[in-house]
């Protein structure tokens, strides 16, 4: 049976984070060392906290004496409180790695944050969950892919984990909450600040459907070493990495390494030879890094059943099938000539032998029945999803 964590308990598990050298891993043997009394580390000898795994003699010395010296760990203590004080007026908790609720996947890596302030709801654990990252340059292929698997994921259950970043990300959290899906932003900065979302059309949504979650404390500074960090909470806490676009560098291939290294599935989105931001998801399938990916199938496919209980969705031929029903024999005659890839309006005009002006009128009408999308410099596409 699972007991409730004391405040104490809560405090000190914040206070440890800013011992120098210790950080997420050795927190956790120290929860392990002791099960059920984390309050008697501040009692342990030098000689003691040497016997946890990772801990040395120096370390040992550098946490006895912040534990002991007391402006130290007074002062550490009271920095700690200030952030509990905080919670209520963010509406936030903070989730230590104590709590029964906290991430059941998440606590398996080797370096799980001692604690999470969390915005929201942390989904239930008979939920499962999938990361679906990539470039902050997004092409519109990139996006188009994205809103067809996170439609899908929703559809079956599956709550989708992202970065909330520019581009991939952000196609993924709007996605997801337009197809009714529970969806989780993983924050390199503290969840009081949404830098990439600052008049909040979006990360409002992800609350109600979901959570922003962080290991960074409020008011901290945004710094490019939290990145990596953030990187492998949004790795750790899903069953599997989609990595839908990326160049040769990027957030999300550090994304998908951690996801290897925690011994996690990793999918990638192939896409053109010619297109620098399928690069690095082609690399990760050439080398065998990661499966291919076409259809929410294939992650099924791979991941087995849990998957799949939850899925009523209609297959997309049906879906386009209807779509189609909708269509006058005029709209399903443009349709057949366009693509997916762009197409101009002239180039359209050529191949249907309507003049311009009544082909707009059409493109119109396909526009509002959504089977359209319309691009810069009257370019038209047929929309996949």
């Amino acid at each position: 049976m699972s007991r409730t964590v004391t405040m104490e308990e809560r405090i000190l598990l914040l206070a440890l984070t800013l011992i120098p050298g210790i950080g997420p891993a050795r927190i956790k043997a120290i929860t392990a060392y002791l099960p059920g009394r984390m309050m008697d580390v501040q009692h342990l000898a030098v000689n003691e906290l040497m016997l946890i795994s990772g801990i040395g003699e120096s370390l040992a010395r550098q946490v006895h004496h912040f534990l002991h010296h007391a402006p130290t760990r007074d002062e550490a203590v009271t920095s700690a409180e200030k952030q509990i004080a905080e919670l209520p007026r963010h509406n936030a908790r903070l989730v230590t790695i104590l709590d029964a609720d906290y991430p059941a996947l998440l606590k398996e890596i080797y370096d799980p944050p001692p604690c999470l302030f969390v915005r929201g709801k942390l989904p239930d654990a008979s939920h499962p969950g999938l990361a679906v990252v990539g470039t902050r340059y997004a092409s519109q292929y990139g996006k188009q892919v994205t809103a067809l698997l996170c439609r899908d994921l929703a559809t079956c259950g599956v709550v989708v984990y992202s970065g909330l970043a520019y581009g991939i990300d952000m196609a993924a959290h709007t996605a997801t909450l337009q197809n009714g899906g529970k969806t989780v932003a993983v924050l390199a900065s503290g969840v009081d600040t949404i830098y990439t979302d600052p008049k909040g059309k979006i990360w409002p949504k992800i609350i109600e459907q979901g959570a922003l979650i962080s290991e960074e404390w409020f008011g901290s500074e945004l710094t490019p070493g939290k990145f990596p960090k953030r990187n492998r909470i949004i790795s750790g806490i899903t069953s599997g990495t989609i990595v839908v676009e990326s160049d040769l560098k990027g957030g999300s291939l550090i994304t998908a390494a951690s996801a290897l290294e925690q011994n996690r599935e990793v999918f990638a989105v192939p896409g053109s030879i010619f297109s620098r931001t399928s690069r690095g998801t082609n690399r990760l399938i050439q080398q065998g890094s990661a499966k291919a990916v076409m259809s929410v199938d294939d992650i099924i496919s791979e991941l087995g059943p849990q998957f799949t209980r939850g899925c009523s969705k209609t297959p997309l031929l049906q879906q386009n099938t209807a779509q189609a029903n909708q269509l006058t024999p005029a709209e399903q005659a443009i349709l057949q000539i366009m693509d997916t890839e762009p197409l101009h309006i002239d180039a359209l005009a050529v191949a249907s032998g309507i003049d311009v002006s009544s082909l707009l009128v059409l493109l119109f009408e396909l526009e509002l029945k959504a089977a359209i999308v319309q691009q810069p410099g009257q370019f038209f596409q047929k929309r996949i999803f």
